[in-house]
């Protein structure tokens, strides 16, 4: 969220102490509660970083370093060399920190909690003061500059696309097994309200869960991109009504988000790709 170890250590101290002087026996959700207070103090130093004009220690002279090692690296067998392999983890993690740097306070923190931490758009509005369809424009605007990183970040776009288009195959043909294959053992599946009463369940914890409540389904859905990430729209007549949001790492698919609110679903750019179901 920060790019620096010495603003993430006061930001976490900030958010420790705020705790100290909170009753715990009101906070109904810990876990929410910490992360909406931490998040709200890196929004703060991100805002306060950015109007007294200060500069991360990464910079264009740090890119340029990246890029420079990267290129080095990439001339040699760096995946022989487990040395060399971390140097350009390294730089490709410099190069993430300059992109991040580009964008708004508000950009960044809907970024990092929505597609690192697959928080809900729905629980990142009130960190950043904003209705659920702008936070998720936020996202948007920022997972498009965060992409234009280069080859490898397009090489994750197609390895997603990849992972969603065989969840629905494994969907559609009652594949219970390769449904668990894809997804992570911890993933976590939540519907908006709007989704929840048309059938969908409002939470679901564990692949094994997971799973079943798409094994043999999702028929007429068809695959999008949604908001410039890869996804599943259900779309009767044209016009779609229900989008499936998937947060990928490490080619399994950690949350799903299913999305029915009219306005929400509006406020998306949706690329359906093919007219299958």
């Amino acid at each position: 969220m920060l790019g620096s170890l010495a603003e993430a250590d006061d930001a976490v101290q900030e958010a420790y102490l705020r705790l100290s002087r909170t009753d715990v026996a009101d906070v109904e959700n810990l876990a929410g509660w910490l992360t909406t207070v931490t998040g709200r103090v890196c929004l703060d130093m991100l805002r306060a970083r950015r109007h007294h004009g200060e500069q991360d220690l990464e910079g264009p002279a740090a890119a340029a370093a990246a890029e420079a090692a990267a290129t080095e690296a990439a001339e040699r067998d760096v995946l022989a060399d487990p040395e060399l392999a971390a140097e350009l983890a390294d730089s490709v993690g410099m190069a993430l920190l300059v992109v991040m740097d580009t964008l708004s306070p508000a950009e960044r923190l809907a970024f990092v909690l929505h597609d690192l931490f697959a928080v809900p758009f729905d629980e990142i509005a009130p960190i950043v003061g904003k209705n659920t369809a702008a936070v998720r424009q936020l996202a948007s605007r920022a997972r498009r500059r965060v992409r234009g990183l280069g080859e490898e970040t397009e090489a994750d776009r197609v390895r997603q696309w990849e992972v969603v288009e065989a969840f629905l195959a494994a969907s559609r043909s009652g594949d219970f097994a390769g449904l668990l294959r894809l997804l992570d053992p911890d993933v976590v599946l939540r519907a908006d309200p709007a989704a929840a009463v048309i059938g969908a369940p409002a939470e679901v914890r564990g692949a094994g869960d997971v799973a079943e409540q798409f094994s043999g389904r999702a028929q007429a859905a068809q695959p999008a991109w949604i908001d410039g990430a890869a996804g599943l729209v259900w779309a009767p007549g044209g016009e779609v009504k229900v989008a499936f949001e998937f947060t990928i790492a490490r080619g399994r698919i950690v949350a799903i988000e299913i999305l029915a609110d009219a306005t929400v679903v509006a406020g998306m750019e949706v690329e359906r790709m093919g007219v299958e179901g």
